[in-house]
């Protein structure tokens, strides 16, 4: 049976479009509203990225910093974060989610608990921000074992050697890191550069399905819509702290933003 993020992306390429992956921060600014702001943008997004918050990231951004700091504040923990999954996965079963986070929260809880922990929870897939190849191959291959697609990280400084090296080892999903920034920042080099690091990746193995995240906005989406998959999240979170700011419901605001997004890559 193919993972359920294969079968979105195949299901995005079937209609000629890329695939909408969105970000959000579990527990921002609540258990119950992190699950409602899912509920709502689920509608219009083919792959649910949930971010694990953490207090000394490496990659994010001000405005992800900024929804983890609420949810940390909150009190958001680990099985937490598995029960939202698991509320969510009860009301669409088979919506994929990919849980994204450090290697240092799946080390204290165990790899064999944590893979556990997501299989019963619903996840789908995981991106581990700090565990690169091939010190992430022992791992990878349990993910695999367990139908949990582990999903490797390039960037546009990976050498060839190097990418045909992890591409030959990856699960159903790669993301590309679109420039050498931290998430939400404006993009650094044109739509253009990045389709064409993009392709490269492409032709080494035209049949693994690549995304693209880091700086993608309602501005720059549709420039890249040859892609396999896009990632939007420092525009999802800045909106969720725009509306309790101006206190008005996040979920409405960030479920309105999704479908404009949508539209752009339709």
């Amino acid at each position: 049976m193919s993972n359920p993020i294969s079968i979105a992306l195949k299901k995005a390429n079937k209609e000629n479009r890329p695939a909408l992956l969105t970000y959000t921060v579990a527990g921002d600014s609540s258990k119950k509203q992190s699950l409602s702001i899912l509920k709502s943008i689920s509608k219009n997004a083919d792959i649910l990225e949930v971010g694990v918050p953490h207090n000394t990231p490496v990659a994010d951004g001000s405005q992800i910093q900024t929804s983890a700091y609420r949810a940390i504040k909150n009190g958001i923990k680990i099985n937490d974060i598995f029960q939202v999954v698991k509320d969510f996965k009860k009301l669409e079963k088979s919506k994929p989610i990919i849980l994204m986070g450090y290697y240092n929260m799946i080390f204290q809880y165990g790899e064999n608990n944590f893979l556990k922990k997501c299989k019963i929870s619903g996840v789908n897939g995981l991106i581990v921000v700090d565990l690169p190849w091939p010190e992430n191959k022992n791992f990878a291959k349990k993910c695999k074992d367990k139908s949990i697609c582990f999903i490797q990280l390039l960037s546009p400084t990976t050498t060839n050697k190097r990418l045909k090296r992890i591409i030959q080892d990856s699960h159903e999903m790669n993301y590309l890191i679109s420039m050498l920034s931290t998430t939400g920042g404006k993009l650094k080099v044109s739509p253009h550069e990045i389709l064409k690091n993009y392709k490269k990746i492409k032709r080494i193995n035209p049949r693994k399905k690549t995304v693209i995240g880091f700086g993608i906005t309602e501005k720059t989406i549709s420039k890249l819509k040859s892609a396999d998959g896009l990632v939007v999240g420092s525009a999802i979170c800045k909106e969720i702290t725009k509306s309790l700011k101006s206190r008005q419901n996040p979920v409405i605001n960030v479920g309105k933003l999704v479908s404009r997004l949508k539209n752009k890559i339709k």
